[in-house]
């Protein structure tokens, strides 16, 4: 009886020894994805911005001194 208890022991230390290394290797994964979801919102961000600002400038044309010009020159 008191094998089987030592067994049953050892058992449960394994087992909470393979729980803590999976524990350890998930926190690694989300941390590394955690970042990179921070890169990629950062990266949206500035291609938000980057096209307002295009749209900004194409909504008004810039000035063209010749385009501007009356037809009969």
């Amino acid at each position: 009886m008191a094998k089987d208890l030592q067994q049953q022991v050892t058992d449960l230390q394994i087992m909470t020894a393979y729980l803590e290394d999976t524990i350890e290797r998930l926190d690694k994964v989300i941390a590394s994805q955690d970042k990179q979801l921070q890169d990629m919102q950062r990266q949206l961000e500035l291609l938000y911005a980057n096209i307002e600002g295009k749209s900004e400038q194409g909504a008004i044309a810039p000035f063209d001194l010749l385009a501007d010009r009356p037809p009969h020159y």
